[in-house]
């Protein structure tokens, strides 16, 4: 959740050739590096899109539903708030000059009952770097008293802005970046409004480096482990989660994903030291699409206690019969 004031999104994609009309002013967009410094599939993944649907609806640059209605930027987040309080770098994504900035906001998800009232900053804590040209770059939601730039510096692709946090009106870790040309939201993904429904990029503003990281997924595991007990949602993004021992009562094997789809199945297999199979479920269809979505399979200790070695577990969504999401992962007890 990350509404920003802003020009509104659906005007500003139905000014047709926005991109092209500025290169045939000698004002070209700038080329966007990624901006953060993580991994997309290992530290960090993108969560939504820019909704390019003019009305009510919600429609990422794919024609799919990565997004939702009005959000006018790219969100991607890190895999918990433990990764977060290590601190992760929001990077310029291309150079410029610091035109704003604002610190203050405490880093607390919007959904806690002592956070303050937003009054207007909904992006929190964030840079707005200028680009030349009427272009620039927008990021939101970043840590309290972690910016590292000032007004009118100026700035490399690459430059460390400040840290990832949890300002502003959003519920989990994250950076949103928006890019605008003359007030106007632009989709880096694909900027020309002609483009709206291509269903693929479209003379996209990232690098070509950035644009490798940035592949579009059909959803991503974000987080998996084993526990204790059965681990909570808030758990698992306060990355909080105890590891088992031998004295366990129960094994717990878990799995955290994100963008999944009206009538995704989820299964998962969970397996002893030498392959025993301890446990299997199938999970009923999503009713209806998720943002995210946590499971998990329980396995009771048995009477002569855990078997010492490496215990392994299976997540897998199934998507019309396919598997579109694979992650193994393991534990080690005893030994």
């Amino acid at each position: 959740m990350n509404t920003l004031p802003s020009v509104a999104l659906a005007a500003g994609l139905a000014l047709l050739g926005v991109v092209a009309s500025a290169r045939a002013a000698g004002e070209g967009p700038p080329s966007l590096a990624f901006p953060l410094a993580c991994k997309i599939g290992v530290s960090c993944e993108v969560q939504n899109y820019v909704d390019r649907d003019p009305g009510p609806g919600a429609s990422d640059y794919r024609c799919s539903s990565e997004t939702y209605d009005k959000h006018n930027g790219v969100d991607i987040r890190v895999l918990d708030m433990a990764a977060q309080r290590r601190g992760v770098a929001v990077l310029a994504a291309a150079p410029g000059r610091v035109a704003r900035l604002h610190d203050g906001r405490p880093d607390i998800s919007i959904r806690d009952p002592a956070a303050p009232p937003l009054n207007g900053q909904d992006c929190g804590n964030g840079v707005v770097i200028d680009h030349g040209g009427g272009w620039e770059t927008q990021y939101c939601h970043m840590a309290r008293g972690s910016l590292s730039v000032t007004v009118g510096q100026t700035v490399a692709a690459g430059t460390p802005l400040g840290h990832v946090g949890l300002s502003g009106n959003t519920e989990y870790p994250h950076m949103h970046i928006t890019v605008r040309h003359a007030g106007v939201v632009v989709d880096p993904f694909a900027p020309n409004a002609g483009a709206a429904n291509a269903c693929h990029a479209e003379a996209p503003l990232w690098s070509p480096a950035a644009l490798a990281q940035l592949t579009y997924k059909p959803g991503a595991v974000l987080n998996v482990g084993f526990a204790a007990q059965p681990a909570t949602m808030a758990d698992v993004e306060a990355g909080q989660v105890a590891a088992p021992d031998g004295a366990a009562p129960v094994l717990v094997a878990y799995a955290r994903a994100i963008n999944l789809k009206s009538g995704d199945v989820i299964a998962m297999q969970l397996s002893a030291p030498g392959g025993a199979v301890l446990g299997r479920s199938q999970l009923a269809p999503l009713d209806h699409s998720k943002a995210q979505w946590l499971a998990y399979i329980v396995a009771r200790r048995p009477t002569a206690g855990w078997a010492v070695g490496r215990y392994t577990a299976r997540y897998q969504v199934l998507r019309e019969g396919t598997a579109v999401l694979s992650r193994d992962f393991t534990t080690m007890i005893g030994g």
